[in-house]
C-alpha cells in the first residue's frame, strides 16, 4: 500500500521557499497596562495573533532604557505563553537603538519571535541593524538567528523596497501609512490616512502594491498598516479585505483589541473555499498528486500541482486563523503525525 505524501512535501521541492507562516493579525501594544491586556488576549485566543510590544511610540521620553527592561521581563514571562510576542526597537538613528539591542536581544532574544525596525532610509540601515543584533546575540551566547521585520516607511526605504525584501534576515515588510503620508509635508492629503482614504490616494496605492509586489517575490510576508478609526468594525473590516483581496497582503496590523478578530475574521478564507480546497487536496492526494478533474457547483474543473499549490496555502491560511476545518482535513494535513 502506497503511503499517502504529505502536501508539503508533494507539492514544495528542498528549494521551493514560501514565506513564513505568520499570523495573519499583528497586534501593538506600549504602555505597560495594554501591554498585560494583550498577553492575557492572546493567552485566551490563542496565537491567531502576534503581539509587538513597542519601545519606540510606547516608551515615555526619558523612560526609554526602564521601557527596555519592561519589554523585555514581558517577554521573558509566563504570559508569553506561545512565543508569538516580538518587539519594535528604535530606528538605527536613534541614540536609545543601542540600548535596545543591548537590553531587548541581549535579555530576551532567545525568545523573541522578532524585531521590528522602524524609519530604516534604506537597505544600508537594515543591514546595520541586523549587524548589530547578531553581534549581541553572539555576545549573549544566543544561538540563533532572530526574523527581522521592517517598516516601510520613508522615501528611501520605499525605493529600495525589492533591496529589503531580498535580505536574508528579513520576514516580513510592513507599511507604514502615518509616516510615509507625513513624509510628503503635506502634499498628500489628511485623507489618504482614514480607512477608505488610503485606497485611493495613488501615491499610497503605489507605496502599497510595491511594498506586496516585493515581498511575494521574495517569498515574504506583507504586512498592511492601520486603520486609526478602531472604534468602527466596519471600516476596519472592509479595509483588511480591500488588503488582502485586491493588494495581496497577508498580514495586518491592529492597534485595538477590537480589531483583531475583525482582522482574523477578514483574511480567513470562506467556509465554501475551505471544504472546495479540502475537496481538491484529498483527491489529488489519493491520485499521488498526478492531474485530476474536480466537480462542484456545476463546474467541471482540471487542476495539477500549480493548483493544488494555491489550495494548500489556503488551506494552511484557514488553519493558522484558527478556521472551522472539516474533521478529515485536521486527521489527513494538521495532526503532528501528518503536519509538516
Amino acid at each position: 500500500m502506497t503511503t499517502a505524501v504529505h502536501p508539503q512535501d508533494a507539492l514544495f521541492d528542498a528549494t521551493g521557499w514560501q514565506p513564513a507562516s505568520l499570523p495573519v493579525c499583528d497586534h501593538y501594544a506600549g504602555t505597560e497596562a495594554r501591554i498585560h491586556k494583550s498577553l492575557a488576549l492572546q493567552s485566551e485566543m490563542g496565537p491567531v495573533f502576534d503581539v509587538t510590544l513597542d519601545c519606540e511610540d510606547g516608551a515615555p521620553i526619558g523612560g526609554e532604557a526602564e521601557h527596555a527592561h519592561f519589554v523585555a521581563d514581558m517577554v521573558l514571562s509566563s504570559a508569553n505563553l506561545y512565543g508569538r510576542v516580538g518587539a519594535r526597537i528604535h530606528p538605527v538613528s536613534h541614540a536609545s537603538f543601542v540600548n535596545d539591542i543591548h537590553t531587548v536581544v541581549g535579555r530576551a532574544g532567545a525568545k523573541l519571535a522578532y524585531l521590528m525596525l522602524p524609519k530604516a532610509q534604506g537597505l544600508a540601515d537594515v543591514q546595520r541593524a541586523c549587524v548589530a543584533i547578531d553581534k549581541q546575540l553572539r555576545d549573549s551566547n544566543i544561538e540563533r538567528s532572530l526574523p527581522v521585520h521592517v517598516l516601510i516607511e520613508t522615501h528611501g526605504a520605499l525605493r529600495e523596497v525589492t533591496l529589503i525584501a531580498a535580505h536574508p534576515r528579513v520576514e516580513s515588510l510592513s507599511f507604514g501609512l502615518m509616516d510615509f503620508v507625513s513624509a510628503h509635508h503635506g502634499a498628500i492629503p489628511a485623507s489618504a490616512m482614514t480607512a477608505q482614504g488610503q485606497f485611493h490616494h495613488p501615491l499610497v496605492r503605489r507605496a502599497k502594491l510595491e511594498i506586496s509586489a516585493s515581498c511575494h517575490a521574495h517569498h515574504k510576508t506583507p504586512s498592511h498598516c492601520v486603520v486609526t478609526e478602531f472604534a468602527d468594525a466596519q471600516l476596519t473590516a472592509l479595509a483588511a479585505r480591500q488588503a488582502a483581496t485586491e493588494y495581496g497582503f497577508t498580514r495586518m496590523w491592529s492597534i485595538h483589541p477590537d480589531q483583531i478578530q475583525t482582522i482574523i475574521n477578514a483574511f480567513a478564507p470562506s467556509a465554501n473555499d475551505i471544504q472546495q480546497a479540502f475537496e481538491i487536496l484529498s483527491a489529488a492526494q489519493a491520485a499521488h498528486w498526478a492531474p485530476i478533474r474536480h466537480r462542484a457547483h456545476g463546474q467541471d474543473t482540471l487542476h495539477d500541482r500549480a493548483s493544488y499549490r494555491y489550495h494548500w496555502q489556503l488551506m494552511v491560511r484557514a488553519h493558522r486563523t484558527g478556521q472551522c476545518l472539516p474533521t478529515a482535513a485536521n486527521a489527513q494535513f494538521f495532526t503532528p503525525s501528518t503536519a509538516q
